[in-house]
């Protein structure tokens, strides 16, 4: 059979792209679906953690015929899950949009590169993406909205009704896919327990999109992972897949790939893809935890594992050559290990964007089924955010009663965010794909998610891929 649409994948990029292109498509369509993975629903996830300590879940991106990609920098891992709804079933539900200046970085602020796409031709596609995922946010933001949040806020806490009277729409509850009150699921228990989310009440591709799945246009076929893509005379007539321990090719008139930037590249590598850019710039946010110790005031309160998220240091006069960085505060299980001053502490986490780096890449090896992460490091733009935030931290939180701060010295080993390798752009001397996610080479091969983003905002990227697919579909078909 010769599809009309193949889609690699099942996570974000690839159910938003799928559920447009559903909308916009005749009855008579014929979609094909390529998961490598297999469906474990929620609840089965829910009783494996209660056999292990502390109901702990290993996101080592393993398969149960083995590793995914083969690592040369153990000290750096790329976390994922490689089954149906992909990274929907680990995420924590942070749906910040990126700030304006984020889509012109270079122009702004002379670093890094801008984008094809503006925050405005995007913006109608933030409002559906919030609409389907049911976002909880607050009335005030500090980036323009022609919506509002479909959910109320959730609640601050003590320390962050503090920073919000102070700073405003610079300080608020932290836009979320945690649900904040009953409706289309549960709203939030506050367990902090958001990568099995035990009620329910964070969007997945399972309890959000799983009805695009069951229409009688698509066929889903689970444990068929895609290797490459079938080019003939300069463009894609189909993939070629693992299916069943055997090599398939699968034939189709457009093709997405939405697995993830690493995967993304190396589909391409070993396909031929000769752009110089396909596979480079592997980036990701860097994230350091911080502590403040409280003088009387006991830091209680709030809805949700992250409250609040701070933009004081976001778009800071110095981004040219520092960092931005976005404030998160967290509200999860810690107290101050000192008699009658448990809760007199704050936790916060320092999130900083980076600038893409050539030199992290992809690596297409020998095996066509493992591709090889060669990662050197983030950059010294990171180093100057993070020495710019320790020198205006003490001043930005003046307001409240502090002791002493604490900001911890070694950087988290990964944000769970997986950037780059595929860039969109103007043109194929400067990036892989353009505005609309086409291949600049391969005109009816679409290329989703985190992979396309030519910079690294200190946002979390998840909204922003998903709007991008809805804005991809909705263009071209």
């Amino acid at each position: 059979m010769n599809y009309d649409l193949i889609v690699v994948g099942t996570s974000f990029a690839s159910s938003f792209f799928l559920k447009k292109y559903l909308e916009k498509s005749s009855e008579g369509a014929k979609v094909l679906v390529l998961e490598r993975g297999a469906l474990e629903p929620q609840q089965t996830r829910i009783e494996k953690a209660r056999s292990t300590p502390y109901g702990q879940v290993n996101y080592v991106t393993n398969t149960s015929t083995g590793p995914t990609y083969i690592n040369t920098n153990p000290d750096k891992p790329w976390i994922f899950d490689p089954s149906f709804g992909g990274s929907s079933n680990c995420w924590t539900g942070c749906t910040p949009r990126f700030m304006p200046v984020d889509f012109k970085l270079k122009t702004s602020c002379g670093v890094g590169m801008d984008w094809p796409i503006s925050y405005d031709e995007l913006e109608p596609y933030y409002c559906e993406t919030e609409n389907i995922m049911s976002i909880s946010g607050p009335e005030q933001t500090p980036y323009p909205m022609s919506r509002p949040y479909p959910l109320p806020a959730h609640q601050l806490n003590a320390v962050d009704r503090i920073l919000h009277d102070q700073y405003k729409e610079q300080y608020i509850s932290q836009p979320t896919a945690r649900a904040s009150q009953k409706g289309k699921r549960m709203a939030c228990c506050g367990s902090s327990i958001c990568h099995l989310c035990p009620v329910g009440a964070k969007f997945t591709i399972e309890n959000g999109l799983m009805s695009i799945y069951s229409d009688p246009r698509v066929t889903l076929h689970y444990n068929a992972q895609v290797i490459s893509l079938d080019i003939q005379g300069g463009s894609a007539k189909g993939v070629v897949a693992i299916s069943n321990g055997a090599s398939k090719i699968f034939k189709g008139d457009a093709i997405a790939l939405g697995s993830n930037a690493i995967f993304n590249a190396h589909i391409l590598l070993n396909s031929g893809d000769s752009n110089q850019h396909t596979g480079h710039n592997l980036s990701e946010q860097v994230g350091y935890y911080g502590y403040a110790h409280l003088n009387g005031l006991d830091n209680v309160g709030g809805s949700t594992i992250i409250t609040a998220n701070g933009f004081m240091l976001y778009d800071h006069d110095k981004r040219n050559e520092a960092a931005g960085c976005l404030i998160e505060s967290h509200n999860d299980l810690f107290v101050r290990a000192e008699p009658g001053k448990w809760r007199k502490i704050a936790k916060f986490k320092f999130v900083f964007e980076d600038i893409p780096q050539y030199h992290n890449s992809i690596v297409r090896k020998a095996n066509e089924q493992l591709p090889v992460i060669e990662y050197k490091g983030h950059s010294d733009y990171v180093k100057k955010g993070y020495n710019y935030m320790k020198t205006k931290i003490s001043s930005l939180l003046s307001k409240l009663p502090i002791e002493d701060i604490f900001i911890d010295e070694n950087a988290q080993a990964s944000e769970s965010h997986i950037l780059g390798t595929t860039r969109m752009s103007k043109d194929a001397e400067t990036g892989v794909i353009d505005k609309h996610l086409i291949h600049h080479n391969y005109r009816n091969v679409f290329v989703l998610g985190g992979s396309t983003f030519p910079t690294i905002s200190p946002a979390n990227p998840t909204l922003t891929l998903s709007a991008l697919s809805l804005w991809a579909a909705d263009s071209n078909f």
